[in-house]
Parts: C-alpha cells; sequence; structure tokens
C-alpha cells in the first residue's frame, strides 16, 4: 500500500538552516556555503523518508524563507520597487522582498491559514509581466533524482497562488486577482513541461484555498485552470492537495471533477466531515490521499482509529485506490524526538514528531495492506492508555474553577471611555504618546548568559545581576530616547510563550522542539498536557524591578491566553476553548499580583488571536466568542486606573474588528505599517474605536531605518481617521530580531515624528 508526506520541516533538527540564513544575512558566509548547508538537509530529509518506505516523497518543499515567496520568484512576479531586471531570480532580490533592504521596505507577511507559519503576499496588478524566473522546482527534483530518488515535485497551485495575493499598490481594490489567471498559466506550464522532461512521473499542486468558503466565480477558476494545464499535464500522475479544513460540498464538487487531475489528498485530522462527502461519490480510477497522520500536533497517532478510517475509506473507493498520508506538511511540527534526551519519559512516549510520523504513515500504510506490526501497535495503545490515565494530566481544583466561569462575560465595570479619562489622570502621558511592544534586542551575550544559566555554568546571583544590569541599560535607552511608556526590554525570556509555559503547570518543554514560523525565525511551542495553573508569580520580580529604575510608567509584559494556546502544542483529550479558559485563570492571577505590586501599565499580548480564527464563516462567531471572553477574563479585576494593553500582529484584522473592541481592552498596539496600512481603512469605513490604539509606524522585520518624514506621514494618515487623544506612537512588533545598531536610530526617528506632529497640532490650535 502507498504512503506520502505532504511536506517536510526543512530548518534542520537543530536549526541548521536558521543558522545559515542569519550567517548569510550578516554577511559572514557566502551564498555558496548557504547553498550547501540546505543542500545537505535536503539530503538526509530525502533520505529518511526512502529508508522508511515512503513511495511519494515531495520535493520544493524546502526553502530560504517560504513556499508562497518561491512561487513568486517562480512567477518572476517581482514588484518594481526591488528593481529587478530579469533572469534568474537570486538572493538578493528575493531576500529584498522578504525582509526589505537599506531603501525599500519588505513586502507584507501574514498567517498562513490558521497556523504560525507566515508567507510573503504576492503583490500582483494587470501590469504585472510573469515570466519563468526560478527553477527552483525543477533543481530539486533533478538533484533528488541523483542521489537515486524520484520525488513528487511540489508547486502551490495557480489558483491558490492568486486567491493568496493582494493587489498591489495603485492598483484599485476591487481589481480581479483572478483575471491573471491567462497570465501565469504559461510559466507553471513552463515548469511542467521541465519536470516531465526531467523524468517526473508525480507533480503536488496544493490548493489550500479549497477548504475555504470560495464563491462560485472562484470555483470556476480551478475548472478552468486544470483545463488549460491538461495539455501539458498528460502522461503525469497528478495530484491536487487540501489541508487545514473539511472541504466544503460545492468545493468538493469541483475539486473531483477537475480535468488532468489523477488524485485528491484531504486532512482526515481537522476535516472529519469530508468522509461524509466522499461516501456519497467518489470518482472511479481516481486515488485518494488520506490524510490521517496530524502534521500539526505532537502527539502520538491514535493506530487502530487512522485504520479503521483508512478501512471506511477504502470500502467506499477501493481499498487500492487510498494512499496513506499526512494531513498536511510536517513543517507545522517538531523534526525528531531522539534528540529530545532530557524529556520526561511518560511524556516523551506520548509523543511523535515528524520522523516519527513517517514512521507511523509507513505502519499504517503496511497494516492497511495486510501487513500489521503487531509489536508497533501495541507499543501505539500502550502509550495512548498511559496518556488517558495519567495522574499529572488532571487537576480537579483547576477543573472547577474553569467550570465556574461559566455565567459571566467578566466585563470590567466601567467603560472604556471613563477608565481612560481615570487612567490620564494618574499617567500624565503627552498627546500621541510613544512606546514601544515589548522585547529589545537579544544580543549575544545575553543569549550566551541565558544559556549558561540553564545549563548550570553561572549562579543565580550572577544571572539575575547581568539580567538587572540589561534592564537597566533598555531603561537608560528609553529615556535617552525620550519615550513615554516604557519596557524592560524583556532579557530573561527567550520566546514570549515559553517563558510563562515554563513557569505554569500542566506544561511540559522540549530541547529541540523547534518550528519555522517565517525566514530564519523559530519558536520551540510548549506542550500542554494537562490542566493549567500558576504555583507562583512569574513576571513580578522583573517588573518591580524595571520600575523601580525610572519615574516613567513601565508597562507589565504578559502573553494573553488565546496567544499560549494558539502558540503551543495543545493537548487533543478536551475542547480548546476549556484550555484556554484554565490559562486565562492562571494570567488572571499574574494581572492582579502586578497590580498590587505597583505596576499601572500592564500589557497582554493577543498576537495570535486571529491567527486562530476558522477557516470557515460558519464557526468564525464561536472561537471568537470564547477567545474573547477569555482575554476578558485576565483583567477584569483590575481598577480603573490601571491601563489595560493587548497587541496583535501579522494578520488580517478588518474582518474581526468588532470581536477586538468586545475585548475592552484600555489600548491596542497593531501591526500596521507592512500591509501598507490596510488597517486604517476599517476606521476610513466608518467603525468607531473609543479606546487607545496603536497602529505600528515601522515594521520591525526589516532592518530598514524608517526616516522621521516617513513616520510622520503615517501617523498623519491615522489622525485622518483616529482622533489624537486616543492615538499612540510605537513600532509595529517588538524588536528582539533587531540590532541595536538598527533600534536606537529607528525609535530617536520615531519620538522626533511623534514629536513634530504634537508641535503641529498645538499650533492648530
Amino acid at each position: 500500500m502507498a504512503s506520502h508526506i505532504v511536506g517536510y520541516p526543512r530548518m534542520g533538527p537543530k536549526r541548521e538552516l536558521k543558522f545559515a540564513l542569519e550567517s548569510f544575512w550578516d554577511g559572514k558566509s557566502s551564498a555558496e556555503e548557504l547553498k550547501q548547508v540546505a543542500a545537505n538537509l535536503r539530503l538526509s530529509i530525502w533520505k529518511q523518508m526512502a529508508d522508511a518506505g515512503i513511495q511519494h516523497i515531495p520535493s520544493n518543499t524546502f526553502s530560504y524563507y517560504d513556499q508562497v515567496l518561491d512561487t513568486t520568484a517562480m512567477l518572476g512576479a517581482v514588484p518594481d520597487r526591488y528593481k529587478w531586471t530579469g533572469g534568474e531570480i537570486g538572493f538578493d532580490i528575493y531576500f529584498s522582498m522578504a525582509r526589505g533592504n537599506a531603501s525599500v521596505p519588505a513586502m507584507e507577511m501574514t498567517k498562513w491559514f490558521d497556523t504560525n507559519y507566515h508567507f510573503i503576499v504576492p503583490e500582483l496588478g494587470p501590469e504585472v509581466k510573469f515570466s519563468y524566473a526560478s527553477h527552483k522546482a525543477v533543481d530539486e527534483y533533478n538533484e533528488a533524482k541523483a542521489l537515486g530518488v524520484n520525488t513528487v515535485p511540489v508547486l502551490v497551485g495557480p489558483v491558490s497562488y492568486l486567491l493568496l495575493s493582494k493587489p498591489a499598490k495603485g492598483v484599485e481594490k476591487s481589481f480581479s486577482l483572478l483575471s491573471l489567471i491567462d497570465k501565469i498559466l504559461p510559466v507553471y506550464k513552463e515548469v511542467v513541461a521541465e519536470l516531465k522532461a526531467s523524468g517526473a512521473t508525480w507533480i503536488q499542486f496544493d490548493e489550500p484555498t479549497l477548504v475555504k468558503d470560495l464563491d462560485a466565480h472562484q470555483l470556476q477558476a480551478f475548472n478552468y485552470a486544470y483545463a488549460e494545464l491538461e495539455s501539458t499535464l498528460s502522461g503525469l500522475n497528478v495530484l491536487v492537495e487540501t489541508y487545514f479544513a473539511d472541504v466544503p460540498a460545492e468545493a468538493y464538487k469541483t475539486l473531483t471533477s477537475l480535468k488532468a487531475v489523477t488524485a485528491y489528498g484531504f486532512d482526515f485530522v481537522r476535516g472529519t466531515k469530508t468522509l461524509d462527502l466522499i461516501k456519497q461519490g467518489f470518482p472511479s480510477g481516481k486515488l485518494l490521499f488520506a490524510g490521517v497522520v496530524d502534521g500539526r500536533n505532537i502527539w502520538v497517532n491514535n493506530l487502530e482509529s487512522s485504520l479503521n478510517t483508512l478501512q471506511a475509506l477504502g470500502d467506499i473507493v477501493g481499498k487500492e485506490k487510498v494512499v496513506v498520508s499526512t494531513s498536511c506538511s510536517l513543517l507545522h511540527t517538531a523534526v525528531d524526538l531522539v534528540n529530545e534526551t532530557k524529556l520526561d519519559q511518560e511524556i516523551k512516549s506520548w509523543l511523535a514528531f515528524a520522523a516519527q510520523k513517517i514512521v507511523e504513515v509507513n505502519a499504517l500504510a503496511k497494516a492497511f495492506s495486510g501487513q500489521k506490526d503487531e509489536a508497533y501497535f501495541s507499543s501505539n495503545a500502550a502509550a495512548l492508555a498511559s496518556r488517558k490515565s495519567s495522574p499529572r494530566v488532571t487537576n480537579e481544583a483547576v477543573q472547577k474553577a474553569a467550570a465556574a466561569l461559566k455565567g459571566s462575560d467578566h466585563r470590567r465595570a466601567t467603560n472604556v471611555s471613563s477608565r481612560l479619562d481615570a487612567q490620564q489622570k494618574k499617567l500624565n502621558l503627552p498627546i500621541l504618546p510613544t512606546t514601544t511592544i515589548g522585547s529589545f534586542p537579544q544580543t549575544a551575550d545575553l543569549r550566551r548568559v541565558r544559556r549558561e544559566f540553564k545549563a548550570n555554568k553561572i549562579s543565580e546571583e550572577d544571572y539575575i545581576h547581568f539580567i538587572k544590569e540589561e534592564i537597566n541599560n533598555v531603561v537608560k535607552i528609553q529615556e535617552e530616547l525620550d519615550i513615554d511608556v516604557l519596557v524592560h526590554g524583556e532579557p530573561e525570556r527567550n520566546d514570549m510563550v515559553e517563558y510563562f509555559g515554563e513557569q505554569l503547570s500542566g506544561f511540559a518543554f522540549t530541547a529541540n522542539g523547534w518550528v519555522q514560523s517565517y525566514g530564519s525565525r523559530c519558536v520551540k511551542p510548549p506542550i500542554i498536557y494537562g490542566d493549567v495553573s500558576r504555583p507562583k508569580p512569574m513576571t513580578v520580580f522583573w517588573s518591580s524591578t524595571a520600575q523601580s529604575l525610572t519615574k516613567r510608567p513601565m508597562k507589565g509584559m504578559l502573553t494573553g491566553p488565546v496567544t499560549i494556546l494558539n502558540w503551543s502544542f495543545v493537548r487533543d483529550d478536551q475542547p480548546r476553548f476549556e484550555t484556554c479558559y484554565q490559562i486565562a485563570l492562571a494570567i488572571k492571577d499574574e494581572v492582579e499580583d502586578l497590580e498590587r505590586a505597583g505596576i499601572t501599565v500592564i500589557q497582554i499580548d493577543e498576537a495570535a488571536l486571529r491567527e486562530g480564527l476558522p477557516l470557515r464563516k460558519s464557526e468564525e462567531a464561536f472561537y471568537l466568542n470564547w477567545a474573547v471572553h477569555s482575554f476578558r477574563i485576565t483583567n477584569c479585576g483590575v481598577q480603573d486606573t490601571t491601563q489595560i494593553h493587548t497587541h496583535m500582529c501579522y494578520s488580517n484584522f478588518n474582518d474581526i474588528i468588532h470581536s477586538i473592541i468586545d475585548m475592552d481592552a484600555d489600548v491596542i498596539t497593531i501591526e500596521n505599517s507592512r500591509s501598507d496600512e490596510k488597517l486604517l481603512s476599517v476606521f476610513r469605513e466608518g467603525v468607531k474605536y473609543g479606546a487607545g490604539i496603536g497602529p505600528g509606524v515601522y515594521d520591525i522585520h526589516s532592518p530598514r531605518i524608517p526616516p522621521t518624514e516617513e513616520i510622520a506621514d503615517r501617523i498623519n494618515k491615522m489622525l485622518a481617521v483616529l482622533e489624537s487623544n486616543i492615538l499612540w506612537v510605537n513600532p509595529d512588533c517588538g524588536l528582539k530580531t533587531r540590532k541595536y545598531t538598527e533600534v536606537k536610530p529607528a525609535l530617536t526617528n520615531l519620538v522626533a515624528a511623534a514629536k513634530l506632529i504634537r508641535n503641529q497640532l498645538a499650533s492648530s490650535k
């Protein structure tokens, strides 16, 4: 029985690609050295899958940044500002699009569906001249072939590529991106023709937008595109892959009627209703790639349950037509459990990372064909039973407290306008107050000291002394820059979620469970295995220390419950909202301790609230209700004079603006500059926002330093739709990934721009 992997993690088991990328960007290594690291990683991935017995091994799922940007390069869809003059797109243009450069900003970055992975949004319009400008897909296929591995080249499908794009600056927002289909298909045909000439027998088109709510015009684009590709695809086996949710009924009809398609891939982990559609009809002679191994979580597969699903599918479409697969790319999970030598053995027995999931796929394929490994299945059943019965999973006091939340919406007693008045009397801030989002640059020395402390190479006393000095330095810098509301810079934190998870019960941590977020940025998601509570205060000492160093307001910095949830590997044995409510109660305890310690401004980041939004409209209201409720639980008990901030970044917020308002935060700082200020359009359309708001004035994910005039121009655009008494001035996001040589001049310009506009406002009165 055949087996298939949708995609695989790129960073390497110990983040080899991350370090190679950053070395290249810093000018410490050459392009050839970077390419060699990448080639070694690809080789090990292909060999690993081949050795595990996987028949359909993907290629072109490796990327130096993200697969949508790779497709933009393949199509030659480079915005004019990068001054590309044609030819094969190299690293200079590629990374300028991703990260910006000294003279021009990066392209917009947003979340990949409802994951914590990001992609660079293509900027398209009627004047874009598409051309075949990156041969990466063919090169990687040939690279694998030379090693004796005949892979399945993977391309982002043409319709999903257009649906994930946006009109370029200066192009009417009403411009139909799908009208470009005839302009991009010739490039796809060239790529397919080259792959065929190289000997490819399969090709995979990822069309994940098919799981969304698409209209008839959008669905028709799939019919048209694949009909146009039919002659070029002749002689190839063609897989169209979907993932992350059920395929709606109309989309299912469209998908299963596409010309030239041999096989269809479905997610049976998050898409449980798809089975009912298949029962109603599946095209004869076609193959079904059944995604029964979860590509987005780290729990061992319930092999018997998955085998039952496969058998049910086999009964419908024919056993020989079913291919065992992952639910989506394994990009979204950690690489290999073998690297976790310090992880608690009981918890480790409950887990499967990407390398283990490959083995699960192969074991299921063999069992489905009648070659069941009884010992492997027995071991799996024992792990499932151990997790279900373990006393460390359940805390009755936590469950009782969470159950008691029912019956209240946990709103603060006073409306936001009155609270802002009370807070201003206490804080006495200028108009257009300046602040940053939380983190400051994480220097090599800082990272070294944290590593040494974790490894018991330095004493706790020495560690605390170093962190205090770092906080003191960050406070001095902000005071010298004349920033109004300060942060302590978070030097004690490697990651905003990991830091809190390490101090909450019900969480486990890995040593090398890294997952790519974007580019070289990796995160190490905590594992929520049991009920969550806070044994003791987590941030009060550091926040109090920082506040003692200045007379200016110092923010207490927390991560919100929805973001902790969405950026963790979450237990799958209870509804997500129940776990979220437990986290909310733990954060509530911390908020109230910070207030008692004299912290008057507390930021509760909900960077990932939008990320968790279901992909279907019919499911959005339920999610937003419990997610927003969870945030309100955290701060419902504070005084009116305590100012509650929250922060959100890198998502499309316009469609959930009313839920953001319903969070009832006093101030929200929100990404704005990298997305061409599209957030402001919602206010132009008449949405009234009465709380404080700080749309970001510059993109921190680019090394570029914005001039004062540019920031002032952004502030003026904001003042055209927002009242000056609620507007804050801040960057898009935290500064941890930047260098001080970039941060200081950028913040200098930010403060100068705020003062410039303040003076203009004062003189106009």
